[in-house]
């Protein structure tokens, strides 16, 4: 009666298919939640140095749970060695969630970046185990100060987006802070030449601050750019109505704070720029990837060789590329251009800073010609 109730592939019993173990179901239900990103890794990073010593730092900051002798922490590693980062995946969601914790530490002599994988999902993750690391870890003990850079999980996170790019990560705290003690704060780099991206996440120490804060400072202008200031998993928040007269104090005092912050960038990029010479350094105009495919280096020369020329006589044209084996190389992501007069420099330099490439905003400054002349690109 049921094999014609519930027919089953070329006449299989059910008691003949294939079932998957219980725990192999269980271990890839809960790898989202198991795994961490680690990034900035040194070329000598294998998957055994990383397994190793993170194994070793969760036992040290007491973040080990299954208790002594059950094993290491890590069970998992996998290194992508051209981009310098590595999965980890933890032995639970409750380590996991205590290497978080670990953001910022040295490792061979580099700090890096401990995150949450792209395949996190939050919500799932909180029926899984802690999302958030233990307060009792020993985080001195392995040279870590809590709530330095860590911290920057869960619903108090705070985006913020639209960030000038020449603003210093000093500058951006100021502006932060006028609402209160910052717990975590983390301004986003690329990965390759270390420029901003625009944007940053925070968590205060009063958390009763965040949606004043997000109200208060989200759409301002700063130039021509304009301020997204959300909760980072959520989207935006409304004060409550008793945080209205707090709101109101608080965007009259930003007001201010911007009026401040806008002269001292204003002031210190006056002062930054170097005499005018012949050379010009742009920056934020080309990405790595670019840089490495030949054919997509040479439509970038010709163009840049014809944009560039509008401005006056162009001697020369350099855009450093990467090394072949993925090491540094000095100048990368940069654009520097030759002409024959300071005139020429000096026209370029006013029609290209602010233009926007790739959706960036171009920076041009004067570079220095006796560096350009001797291939130093570094400055």
């Amino acid at each position: 009666m049921f094999p014609n109730l519930f027919p089953t592939p070329n006449g299989q019993q059910f008691g003949s298919l294939p079932v998957m173990p219980i725990q192999a179901m269980t271990q890839q239900a809960t790898r989202h939640a198991r795994r961490v990103y680690v990034g900035g890794l040194p070329p000598s990073a294998n998957e055994q140095t990383v397994a190793t010593y993170f194994s070793q730092v969760m036992a040290a900051i007491g973040g080990n749970t299954a208790g002594p002798g059950m094993g290491d922490a890590v069970v998992n590693v996998y290194i992508n060695h051209e981009k310098k980062f590595a999965f980890v995946e933890m032995r639970s969601v409750e380590e996991a969630s205590n290497a978080m914790a670990l953001d910022g530490i040295i490792f061979e002599g580099a700090p890096v970046k401990v995150r949450r994988p792209s395949d996190y999902n939050p919500s799932l993750a909180a029926a899984l185990g802690p999302s958030q690391p233990s307060a009792n870890l020993n985080l001195a003990a392995v040279g870590l100060n809590p709530g330095s850079s860590g911290g920057l999980e869960g619903p108090d996170r705070v985006f913020v987006g639209g960030l000038p790019y020449y603003f210093t990560e000093p500058q951006i705290r100021e502006l932060l802070e006028s609402f209160g003690a910052l717990r975590g704060f983390d301004l986003v780099r690329d990965r390759e030449t270390g420029n901003s991206k625009g944007y940053a996440f925070c968590v205060y120490q009063d958390v009763a601050v965040t949606d004043v804060a997000c109200a208060a400072l989200n759409g301002i202008k700063m130039g021509d750019k304009t301020l997204t200031v959300r909760r980072a998993n959520q989207g935006s928040s409304q004060p409550r109505p008793e945080q209205e007269s707090v709101l109101l104090h608080a965007q009259q005092q930003i007001a201010i704070q911007l009026v401040l912050l806008m002269l001292a960038v204003f002031l210190q990029r006056l002062m930054l720029q170097p005499p005018a010479t012949k050379v010009v350094c742009l920056t934020q105009v080309v990405t790595v990837d670019e840089l490495r495919d030949d054919d997509e280096y040479e439509e970038i020369m010709e163009d840049m060789r014809t944009e560039s020329s509008k401005f006056g006589t162009l001697v020369s044209v350099v855009i450093p590329r990467p090394q072949l084996d993925g090491s540094a190389s000095p100048g990368v992501g940069k654009v520097f251009l030759e002409y024959a007069g300071v005139d020429g420099a000096t026209n370029a330099r006013a029609g290209m800073n602010g233009r926007k490439f790739g959706g960036n905003e171009v920076v041009a400054v004067f570079y220095p010609e006796n560096k350009y002349y001797a291939g130093e690109y570094d400055g």
